[in-house]
């Protein structure tokens, strides 16, 4: 029951956001000292155009871990209404051409997944904990599993 319900507020975030993950951990210190590792950013995407200085967070084909990054330069192509995107994390010292898929330059609107409308500070800090340590994820699974074994309704 308790995971049918989580599955279902889940859904109902992402139909209301028009976010793919309306909910992220930051998991690096790049965006410092705006967002800190563990916070956790509420994200939104809408039709509206992308503009510098906005944080978005993307994801590039091939990696499974999206990134939290603000906008830096955003060109638009003449005619076609396509945008394209250049970030950059805001403890970094260069843009993120680097962290793009290869012979990619720019991100376009299918690579951004949601911009940043909120964050709970260090809230995430759980997931990170249960990613690096794997023992304490199965300590704890282990031990909601035997609560609702031997709990007696």
């Amino acid at each position: 029951m308790i995971a049918a319900s989580a599955l279902m507020i889940w859904k109902t975030l992402i139909c209301v956001t028009g976010s793919e993950s309306p909910v992220v951990v930051v998991l690096s210190e790049s965006m410092e000292p705006g967002f800190s590792r563990g916070d956790i950013l509420f994200l939104h995407m809408s039709r509206d155009p992308i503009r510098v200085g906005e944080i978005v967070v993307y994801n590039i084909d091939g990696r499974d871990i999206p990134i939290v990054h603000r906008v830096i330069k955003v060109h638009e192509r003449q005619g076609t209404g396509e945008v394209d995107i250049l970030t950059k994390g805001d403890n970094n010292y260069d843009d993120d051409i680097t962290l793009y898929a290869p012979n990619q330059l720019w991100l376009q609107r299918n690579h951004i997944m949601g911009r940043a409308v909120g964050f709970l500070p260090y809230v995430g800090w759980a997931t990170i904990i249960m990613t690096e340590k794997p023992l304490i994820k199965y300590i704890l699974i282990g031990a909601l599993g035997l609560l609702v074994i031997t709990s007696k309704d």
